[in-house]
């Protein structure tokens, strides 16, 4: 009852996840994440100790095949579910169990994988796994989005749209970036949305934030209110709606 994409950026090492399904909140089931660890996506017939005991794996340093191999092999509903994987240096793997729900399937790249079930066909992971390819320079959020757009375009989900998110790590044990539509008529589209209300303020404080290699992050709030003004009078000046709506490879 969904399609996702799990990456790792190659320029940065940031993981990132994105999912969309005919389902509610998705974004509450699929996507399992640590900085500098891992990214599982768990779908189909969920078992979120897919996700869990996947990360906690990767934090041992078990390679995905392996894990994939150690999750299935004890779980007596494995044909019924699937899930994609990738470690911190992009080794990946993915499984889709022989009774997921047609049609159903997963194609695993450098550094990237597409996994879906009950999809309109496999031309939907063709055009997500193709978009991501495309779209080497754009940034990771951007690209990620991107590439669930076409497999939107491509037929998505059969059943139609309901949710969808978006979750970025970085290096550390929080999320950069992670936003949800629940339940929503366009949800993809809200994604974009979010993004672009996310790139006005929130993304600038996210990157002032303490991290382990600096515990006090940066406590001068001027810093973050010029850079803020600064964007803002930048915006206004162009005439633009938000920044990211320069950006081609984003849909309008």
């Amino acid at each position: 009852m969904t399609w996702s994409i799990v990456a790792r950026d190659p320029d940065t090492g940031h993981l990132g996840i994105a999912v969309a399904s005919r389902f509610f909140a998705v974004g509450s089931a699929v996507p399992y994440m640590r900085g500098g660890i891992g990214a599982v996506a768990t779908q189909a017939f969920v078992s979120p100790l897919y996700g869990v005991d996947g990360l906690s794996m990767l934090g041992e340093g078990k390679a995905p095949d392996e894990i994939i191999a150690a999750l299935t092999g004890r779980d007596d509903g494995a044909e019924q579910r699937q899930m994609h994987l990738i470690d911190a240096k992009g080794r990946n793997a993915a499984f889709t169990g022989a009774k997921c729900i047609d049609w159903a399937g997963h194609l695993v790249d450098d550094q990237v994988s597409v996994a879906g079930n009950m999809l309109a066909g496999p031309q939907v992971l063709d055009a997500t796994l193709a978009a991501y390819k495309s779209l080497s320079q754009a940034p990771f959020a951007e690209r990620l989005l991107a590439a669930m757009e076409a497999g939107e375009g491509a037929g998505g989900d059969k059943r139609g749209k309901q949710s969808a998110a978006l979750v970025i790590y970085r290096d550390q044990d929080y999320a950069w970036l992670s936003i949800r539509a629940d339940d929503h008529a366009d949800p993809l589209q809200e994604l974009w949305r979010l993004y672009r209300v996310a790139q006005e303020r929130y993304l600038h404080v996210a990157e002032t934030m303490p991290t382990r290699a600096n515990p006090h992050g940066l406590i001068d709030r001027r810093e973050i209110d010029q850079t803020i003004a600064s964007l803002e009078a930048d915006r206004i000046a162009s005439g633009r709606k938000s920044a990211s709506f320069a950006t081609p490879w984003i849909p309008t």
